[in-house]
């Protein structure tokens, strides 16, 4: 049974040691993060969010309106921290430059969030190409190499990327 928080059905899976892959989206699925400059703030405040926490980041993307992370569990905290903290800090750095004084945008995301475990490297590989083709399948770009808010570049050995990987052995 779901707690009120937590829709019924629904079940965080923690201290199994597997990796996470985590989807949320923007408040209705706005593109709140349309620009370069709110998805190069996101990525900062990604790196900086898992050097606090201590877990792995395998992968992500960031889209105008959702985002995909595969991420392990950190040593502080569950996924469900380090979301919240994420999050929250996101959120209060991009308001102020999306609406300022305006507060008509009564939340920057969806309250909830999609957490699947992920067990084995096949999983690993299958999550990991379904995140760097999503820009493409979205006819944002026309290869996943030209989409920099992604772990692409770094699994194509075309560099670091905007943020560091911790790839999984």
């Amino acid at each position: 049974m779901g707690s009120p928080s937590m829709p019924e059905g629904l079940e965080r899976r923690y201290g199994q040691g597997h990796l996470h892959f985590i989807t949320w989206s923007c408040y209705r699925r706005f593109p709140l993060l349309s620009s370069a400059g709110s998805r190069d703030l996101f990525v900062q405040i990604l790196g900086e969010v898992r050097d606090r926490y201590g877990f792995a980041l395998v992968g992500y993307v960031v889209m105008p309106e959702h985002i995909h992370l595969l991420i392990s569990e950190p040593k502080t905290g569950t996924p469900s921290t380090v979301l919240q903290v994420l999050k929250q800090r996101v959120s209060r750095q991009l308001r102020l430059r999306l609406v300022g004084a305006d507060q008509s945008l009564p939340q920057f995301w969806q309250s909830r969030f999609y957490d699947f475990n992920v067990w084995s490297q096949k999983k690993t590989v299958e999550k990991l190409q379904y995140m760097h083709l999503n820009p493409v399948k979205r006819g944002l770009v026309s290869h996943p190499r030209d989409w920099p808010w992604s772990s692409f570049l770094y699994y194509a050995g075309g560099g670091s990327g905007l943020v560091r990987i911790d790839p999984v052995p």
